[in-house]
């Protein structure tokens, strides 16, 4: 199956969110989503095309989803994927794969990548609120990642590290 729009995915459709700590810009966001292009067109699961997708946010985030009406994505083409993408990082200069690390929008608006403990550190200096706008990268469908991706603290599992 063919790379299709993300935004012609089903809300069903299985997502992985990936994160850089910096900003991606330029001649290194070019070369990232050609290559991610490159290797969606080709992505299988046991012999079967995969109907895919791909979207990126804010220089930050990319967005990869799987229709898996057809076809389901297997844990080897899962990793096939994310082998992929750490082959790139060395690259761009920055991490995708890499997980433990929280992203928030600061007040004037720009994005921030902390530790979870930098953000609780964070919250009891009294930076961070039930209102921070923070982007929950534990979404798993594209529905999910339309409807709640960028929210507030307090409506997701954020909320926990501000104790």
């Amino acid at each position: 199956m063919p790379l299709v729009s993300f935004d012609s995915l089903p809300p069903s459709a299985r997502v992985w969110v990936f994160a850089s700590e910096q900003p991606i810009t330029g001649a290194r966001a070019d070369r990232l989503l050609e290559a991610v292009d490159e290797y969606l067109r080709g992505w299988q699961a046991h012999g079967h095309p995969l109907t895919c997708g791909r979207t990126w946010r804010d220089d930050r985030f990319l967005v990869i989803g799987v229709d898996q009406t057809d076809a389901y994505a297997s844990g080897c083409s899962i990793d096939g994927l994310f082998r992929a993408l750490r082959a790139l990082e060395p690259i761009l200069g920055t991490t995708l794969v890499a997980g433990g690390r929280v992203q928030f929008r600061e007040p004037a608006g720009a994005i921030r990548s902390v530790s979870r403990e930098e953000f609780s550190a964070l919250a009891t200096a009294g930076a961070i609120t039930d209102e921070t706008p923070v982007f929950d990268a534990t979404v798993a469908t594209a529905g999910e990642w339309r409807d709640r991706f960028e929210t507030v603290v307090g409506r997701t599992w954020h909320r926990a590290l501000l104790t």
